[in-house]
């Protein structure tokens, strides 16, 4: 089945990790990987992946792994790539991975330094939009009103207050030729994605929506549901920023974004008045996105 829809059959993430049944982000990698290929080094911060992925002395991983700390995957795999290059190896594949936490909050600062200093890598951001690992702790990336241990749902504040951060937007406005979001409800797109970010002579951005089970408080079957109701209601738009120029991948028409907050424990909590505020926050970003697709956001830049 692999084969007949264009990827590899291999596997370079192996079963019999820790992940939760239904992980998102466990997915995402499998087929990050699937794209990648064989000739693959991985720099991953500490997070869920690293911690299920790696218990002494097993590990899922087939290609060479290399485990960093929270703030400083982007940095190690410059490292990784200049060492590359002095051996005279430009063919190898040197990807960054992330959580949200490691790419939008604690490793930011070293994200940007590496793709600033415009080495050849592709750093992926995969998202479940929370410190998952930490339990669960609210990011930069945790979707508005959404309820966290460190932005618990009361009735004075209804959780997050704060917007979700534009980090594609950011990494792009740094001159990255090439920037995309995905998601895994859309395997194809993803692979597609990785594979044209591989192919930037330089740093590539690449940001997965990737649910989670307890941090979403959502059942172990519903993680392809889930994330196709968040690009259908706009909640999570799937787009490429290619060297400044914007384009939308999709163009859904737009569902009723209670469809997919009653899809998940985390926004139980949320009111009708509520609910209002989230449309109109999820209206706005899809509004811009729909007046600046085909056009150069950035082309100052380039």
């Amino acid at each position: 089945m692999m084969a007949i829809l264009g990827m590899n059959e291999e596997e370079l993430f192996a079963s019999g990790h820790r992940a939760c049944a239904g992980c998102g982000e466990a997915l995402a990698l499998r087929h990050i990987l699937k794209a990648a290929g064989k000739n693959t080094i991985v720099a991953q911060a500490t997070g869920c992946m690293e911690v299920v992925s790696s218990p002494y002395p097993q590990t899922s991983w087939e290609i060479p792994w290399v485990h960093c700390a929270f703030e400083n995957a982007a940095a190690v795999a410059s490292g990784v790539r200049a060492a590359l290059n002095m051996k005279g190896d430009k063919e190898t594949n040197v990807i960054a991975m992330g959580g949200d936490g490691a790419s939008f909050d604690i490793g930011f600062g070293s994200l940007s330094g590496a793709i600033e200093r415009g080495h050849k890598f592709l750093y992926v951001c995969t998202d479940n939009e929370a410190y998952m690992n930490t339990g669960i702790q609210r990011s930069g990336a945790t979707f508005p009103y959404a309820n966290t241990t460190t932005s618990p749902a009361g009735k004075v504040i209804p959780g997050k207050q704060q917007p979700k951060k534009p980090l594609p937007f950011i990494v792009a406005a740094h001159g990255v030729e090439y920037v995309a979001t995905a998601n895994v409800a859309n395997l194809i797109d993803l692979k597609n994605k990785v594979e044209k970010a591989l192919a930037v002579d330089g740093p590539s951005f690449l940001h997965v929506l990737v649910p989670c089970m307890p941090g979403w408080k959502i059942g172990t079957s519903s993680t392809i549901g889930i994330a196709q109701k968040a690009i259908d209601t706009w909640a999570a738009p799937v787009y490429e920023i290619e060297k400044g120029i914007l384009k939308l991948s999709q163009k859904p028409e737009a569902k009723p974004i209670e469809e997919y907050l009653m899809m998940q424990g985390r926004f139980k909590h949320v009111t009708p008045d509520i609910a209002e505020k989230i449309q109109e926050y999820v209206d706005k970003r899809k509004k811009f996105l729909l007046e600046n697709d085909g056009k150069e956001i950035f082309d100052v830049l380039y």
